[in-house]
């Protein structure tokens, strides 16, 4: 496939500045680009899936403690000054 792009002036001088640095083709930058795009945008965005392996390592073994959230902070309440 063969593409053309138009660039701004700085940016093109930014960009051979850059690949001559790296000792990089034009055609190897952007291929390397595209397929970073790509690979990002193929990944989950869900905080859920993306924390996944983390989740869930402290577990309290109550499956129902954040329905419970209000009543567990009212009986700590009450038993801190029940105590003091």
């Amino acid at each position: 496939m063969t593409v053309s792009l138009r660039l701004e002036e700085t940016l093109e001088a930014e960009l051979r500045q850059r690949l001559a640095q790296d000792g990089t083709s034009l055609s190897e930058f952007i291929r390397q680009a595209i397929l970073e795009k790509l690979e990002r945008e193929s990944q989950p965005t869900d905080p859920y899936i993306l924390g996944r392996g983390l989740f869930g390592r402290h577990a309290s073994g109550e499956p129902d403690r954040g329905q419970r959230r209000k009543q567990i902070m009212r009986e700590r309440f009450h038993a801190r000054h029940r105590n003091g």
